[in-house]
């Protein structure tokens, strides 16, 4: 399937980032791009849940950045890359809106993706949200990965069911 780009938005805890993290470490991706809201949210976290919440009913997408692992900003040629892992957290049962501002960006015919969304214990309608959003791709594997519904970190969907997930995705890839 040829060369690998795992993209991601993490924001409270960095549940996304580690399973985004922990993909592109067993895979060997050949880029992992951190996706940024150009404004950062700020305040509580119960400010920017409400933030978020207003900007998912409204269909606002903020500007965004992409970012390597050394946190400088990056520019992305997805015409590089066949497979694409992309990774959100679930916003008011959609993908975050900087996912969606990333996902407007590019042209998608001719990929394949393979979603990743990491959520409390409401998955909402985000596989099918990024299905809409990458016209042209071919969606496959697409992982939900279960955290405490408090916005914590713990992670309550089973490690050995990660790793069965990035196994089918290095069997898509033939690595």
């Amino acid at each position: 399937m040829g060369n690998l780009l795992v993209a991601y938005y993490s924001w409270s805890n960095g549940n996304t980032k580690k399973i985004a993290e922990k993909l592109a470490d067993a895979l060997n991706a050949d880029k992992i791009v951190r996706i940024e809201t150009v404004t950062p949210y700020s305040g509580s976290y119960d400010d920017v849940v409400k933030q978020g919440k207003s900007e998912v009913e409204n269909g606002f997408i903020p500007e965004i950045k992409l970012l390597d692992t050394d946190n400088s900003e990056t520019e992305l040629d997805l015409a590089q890359y066949d497979t694409i892992a992309i990774g959100t957290p679930t916003w008011w049962y959609t993908c975050a809106p900087a996912v969606a501002g990333f996902l407007k960006k590019f042209n998608w015919n001719g990929k394949t993706i393979s979603p990743f969304q990491t959520h409390g214990g409401w998955m909402g309608s985000v596989f099918s949200d990024i299905r809409n959003f990458c016209n042209g791709a071919e969606m496959c594997l697409p992982k939900s990965i279960q955290f405490d519904s408090s916005g914590g970190d713990k992670q309550l969907t089973a490690d050995l069911d990660v790793d069965l997930w990035i196994k089918e995705i290095s069997q898509l890839l033939n690595k």
